[in-house]
């Protein structure tokens, strides 16, 4: 079952508290209270993961131009350390975004961005919700990755990257389709030996009923670094 939830969010007069009631469709439930500081909405509480573990939530949204950047950190261990939930970005509705077409580009173009965020820092829980089950990956050598390996790598922590960033990005939509490409400069070291390479890469995304996932992904080899 894919995971999915919905949230609602209310000033309680009484308590002179901000309140969040979020729901999922996994039959979990998370309330979280707190208050504006220094221009920013902080809130906070006790949840479960699906399994039933409790954790420590805390969701922080802040104005960022005319938007709103919303994130979430959860810990297991009382506070001691923190790993991210998620980070969106909510964006006032447009002419332009009002159009299927654009609202799905922006929508694939943002969740790309978190995906490779999350590559960069190892977060193996955003990458789980962004793939599909089953994704594969084929670079520009002819080797393959599934969902499982690239999770597995990024829990392991075998590979430290410092620069994980993309740029000269373009996203199609086909309907229920739609294809990212991009150039990818990758730098960091990998068991300890240190690499930097700059590829394309093509994404290839689907519409699910709860939400795009990423299904296929393909990378050039390595390009010829500039003189």
């Amino acid at each position: 079952m894919d995971f999915g939830g919905e949230s609602f969010s209310l000033y309680d007069a009484n308590r002179k508290q901000w309140h969040q009631t979020w729901v999922t469709n996994r039959g979990t439930l998370l309330l979280i209270d707190g208050s504006m500081q220094s221009g920013e909405m902080n809130l906070s509480g006790v949840g479960h993961t699906p399994d039933g573990k409790a954790q420590l939530v805390r969701g922080t949204w802040k104005p960022q131009g005319k938007d709103v950047r919303e994130t979430a950190v959860v810990s297991q261990d009382e506070g001691k350390t923190w790993r991210s939930l998620f980070d969106i970005v909510f964006r006032p509705r447009s002419e332009k975004a009002a159009d299927p077409a654009s609202a799905d580009k922006a929508t694939v173009a943002g969740l790309d961005e978190r995906y490779q965020a999350a590559v960069k820092i190892n977060d193996a829980d955003t990458m789980d919700r962004i793939l599909a089950d089953d994704f594969t990956l084929v670079t520009g050598s002819g080797k393959t990755y599934n969902k499982a390996s690239l999770l597995e790598e990024a829990r392991s922590g075998r590979v430290a990257y410092t620069h994980q960033e993309d740029r000269e990005r373009s996203v199609r939509v086909w309907g229920n389709t739609a294809v990212v490409t991009a150039k990818l400069w990758e730098e960091g070291a990998d068991t300890g030996k240190p690499f930097s390479y700059t590829v394309w890469f093509t994404d290839t995304y689907v519409r699910t009923p709860s939400g795009w996932r990423y299904v296929f992904g393909q990378s050039s080899l390595p390009l010829p670094k500039a003189k």
